[in-house]
């Protein structure tokens, strides 16, 4: 029999197909499943057969598995001290068998949680350091406790910790601290504090956010809530989760007493509060649902870009992290729309040699925290030094690369504007008389003189007009185009590939169809400053002019002055026909420009504005 040492431990290229697979296929043979890992480590036999291994994801050791024929070999030590040295410093969790207990608490670990079938430990002080942040808070009397997700905080939530602040002297309030959402977990944790003076004027006792933790329904203990998955694993990192809660963070705020929200659709959610009321030692409160208010129907009303429906459904303390929303979802549905002449897209880099799709990306993922800042902030100066942030951050995020500095500047007037004065009566010529007034301001104060030049132009220009041209032409014109016959975008049937298949719909390239009209027609009265210096001006007056014919040609209802109107591809029930050849044109220009170098990065702001203009009106 071979002896084995840790010069035996091999790390397993998991980017591997074939070897993951082995890994998938020896965790299956030892009753486990396969999970996202970031590292897997494995002993193997003399025929290459993984005969035990252990695997790290984040800071949790997983996929722990010992094969029959090895179990008296000892060999699940020298793997976890394997993963240890390879993690170094920090607090360092493991699930794994209730047989297992004993090895890891000679490693140095200690038991958090146990359920039937698998426990709960840790190697470090991360648990023992956050209970002494929650004894920090602890009162007297008696005590409640909720953990939500609030994604994002609805009236549904208020609702809940209004009934449950009333009913005791003091109500703690966690957020999940997990970033598996929609909405990330800073803003998550800032709708619930800009909530709770509410709920205290209403009650008249103290609510208590906490900062979350990864000991409550986390990657730790309840990986299988973000995924919805009701099974045998669930049950078990259910009973884990609660077990925990029962156990240590309970008793550190001395709390004696957990609501929770009704949940009559969401199975696992269900499941979660009747294990709650069956294994807590401490009293547990159902508050029944608000009736038609969650958190789903408004993330819902988000992705279709309705902001008035989903704004219905939460305070008004939420709104800024909702047009946020809708501020990403923009810079995402322009970045995401295939054939832009010489820009960054799903099909390519365009004219673009120094960023591709990733590195927008990076840069929307960077500037998120800063919408709703920017929504909130109280002076033009203040504005001014979040978009110095923001610019900031996404250099940092892009190795320098400037994706969205033009983006950053409209959208930020936008989300302010309408954040300070059009929540409730979205009137299109309040919006644009207080961008006027606030990019007065910006500008007075940039230049350095109270007198605005009048020579402005490019985006300066364009805000100090209040963004005439898109409240006038290309808004009415998205609208038309997404209200067309749908037949219109069957055109698209030949490129259906660069759609993902949840997207490889009739209405997403209609939807898609919309975006590509809509950026031709900025193209062709937009004075492009990104054109104007990578081209010249004879060639920017040119690009327009070829957007303009281009979009003449495409099918559809709307025409180049934005009105529905004959076309002579039309049948007589007023259906757009066509041979789908009208793609080729388009095509022509993105190769066309992107062997010039000619990117309308300007009429990309502009059509992400639009969009997002849109969805906040809609």
């Amino acid at each position: 029999m071979k002896l084995y040492g840790e010069q035996d431990i091999q790390e397993v290229p998991l980017r591997s197909p074939f070897f993951r697979n082995q890994v998938q296929r020896f965790l299956g043979a030892n009753g486990l499943r396969m999970e996202p890992l970031d590292s897997y480590y494995a002993f193997r036999n003399a025929d290459g057969d993984i005969i035990a291994g252990a695997g790290l994801s984040g800071d949790i050791i997983k996929a722990v598995a010992v094969a029959p024929e090895a179990r008296s070999e000892g060999l699940v030590a020298p793997l976890v001290s394997r993963i240890i040295s390879e993690h170094g410093a920090g607090p360092l969790k493991v699930f794994t068998k209730p047989e297992n207990q004993a090895i890891f608490e000679s490693l140095g670990f200690r038991l958090l949680a146990a359920a039937p079938l698998a426990i709960l430990m840790e190697r470090g002080r991360g648990l023992e350091q956050y209970c002494t942040y929650l004894r920090s808070f602890a009162g007297a009397g008696r005590c409640g406790v909720v953990v939500m997700n609030a994604n994002p905080f609805t009236r549904g939530h208020l609702y809940l910790l209004e009934q449950a602040a009333a009913r005791v002297d003091r109500l703690f309030v966690i957020p999940v601290a997990e970033d598996r959402s929609d909405f990330p977990y800073a803003e998550r944790l800032e709708m619930i504090r800009a909530a709770a003076p509410s709920v205290v004027s209403r009650s008249q006792h103290p609510v208590v956010v906490l900062e979350g933790s990864a000991y409550a329904i986390s990657a730790a203990t309840f990986p299988t809530y973000f995924l919805k998955d009701l099974s045998e694993a669930s049950e078990t990192q259910m009973r884990l989760d609660l077990d925990l809660f029962g156990r240590w963070i309970a008793p550190a705020l001395n709390a004696t007493v957990r609501f929770v929200g009704s949940e009559p659709s969401d199975p696992l959610t269900n499941r979660y509060n009747r294990l709650m009321l069956e294994v807590l030692p401490l009293d547990v409160v159902e508050i029944p649902r608000l009736n038609a208010v969650s958190a789903s129907a408004v993330r819902a009303s988000l992705a279709q870009g309705r902001f008035s429906a989903a704004s219905a459904l939460c305070p008004a303390s939420s709104r800024p992290y909702l047009v946020a929303a809708l501020a990403d979802r923009a810079l995402r549905m322009e970045l995401d729309t295939p054939c832009k002449p010489g820009l960054v897209g799903p099909d390519g880099n365009g004219a673009h040699t120094d960023m591709d799709y990733g590195t927008m990306l990076a840069g929307i993922r960077a500037l998120r925290p800063f919408w709703p800042r920017m929504a909130l902030a109280a002076s033009p100066e203040a504005l001014q030094q979040l978009g110095r942030d923001a610019e900031e951050a996404m250099l940092a995020s892009t190795g320098g690369v400037n994706t969205h500095r033009g983006a950053i500047f409209c959208l930020g007037l936008f989300l302010n504007v309408f954040a300070r004065f059009c929540y409730v009566v979205k009137n299109e010529d309040v919006m644009q008389s207080s961008l006027v007034d606030l990019t007065g301001s910006i500008l007075r104060n940039q230049l350095k003189n109270s007198n605005l030049d009048k020579t402005l132009v490019g985006a300066r220009a364009l805000a100090a007009s209040g963004y005439e041209p898109l409240f006038r032409d290309w808004l009415p014109y998205y609208r038309h185009c997404l209200e067309e016959n749908g037949r219109a975008a069957e055109v698209f049937s030949e490129a259906s590939a660069l759609f993902s298949a949840s997207e490889n719909t009739s209405a997403a390239w209609q939807d898609a169809f919309a975006r590509q009209k809509t950026l031709l027609r900025i193209m062709s009265m937009l004075d492009d400053t990104c054109v104007l210096h990578r081209a010249g001006p004879v060639r920017a007056q040119q690009v327009k002019e070829e957007a303009r014919r281009l979009l003449e040609q495409m099918p559809g209802r709307a025409g180049h002055d934005g009105k529905a109107g004959h076309d002579d591809s039309a049948g007589h029930d007023g259906s757009a026909e066509h041979d789908g050849s009208s793609i080729g044109p388009l095509e022509e220009m993105c190769r066309r420009y992107a062997a010039e170098g000619i990117s309308p990065g300007g009429a990309a702001d502009m059509l992400a504005l639009t969009i997002f203009v849109n969805s906040i009106l809609n």
